[in-house]
C-alpha cells in the first residue's frame, strides 16, 4: 500500500493498522484456520489432538495450520506434559472475523 506523500502522523498510523489487518486476514484466510480460531475462543487452549478431533480432521495438516498461525502470531503455543496446547494470541483476530460473519456481504 502506497504512503501518501504527507507528513501527518496520522496518515501513517492508519496505513500501519491497515497493512497490521491486511496481514491478518491473509493469514487467516482459510476454512480450517477459521475453523480452529472459531474453536480457541470456545476453548481457551486446545491441543492438536482434539483440534484434529474437533474438526475431524488430519494431525499433519492441522498441525501445519497452527504452524503457520504460530510463526505469524496469531496463536501462542505452551507445553503442558506432553502436549502442546495452542491458544489465540491476536485477540483482535476474533472481532474482525466476528464483524465479518455479521456483514451481509451480498449474499
Amino acid at each position: 500500500m502506497k504512503k501518501q506523500n504527507t507528513n501527518s502522523a496520522i496518515d501513517e498510523e492508519l496505513v500501519e493498522k491497515l497493512e497490521r489487518i491486511a496481514y491478518i486476514l491473509k493469514t487467516v484466510a482459510h476454512p480450517m484456520r477459521l475453523g480452529i480460531i472459531h474453536l480457541l475462543e470456545q476453548h481457551p487452549r486446545l491441543s492438536v489432538s482434539r483440534i484434529c478431533e474437533m474438526l475431524g480432521s488430519e494431525q499433519s495438516l492441522t498441525s501445519h495450520h497452527l504452524q503457520n498461525m504460530r510463526l505469524k502470531g496469531i496463536l501462542s503455543v505452551k507445553r503442558e506434559g506432553r502436549s502442546m496446547l495452542y491458544s489465540l494470541k491476536e485477540k483482535d483476530v476474533s472481532l474482525i472475523i466476528e464483524c465479518l460473519e455479521n456483514c451481509q456481504c451480498n449474499m
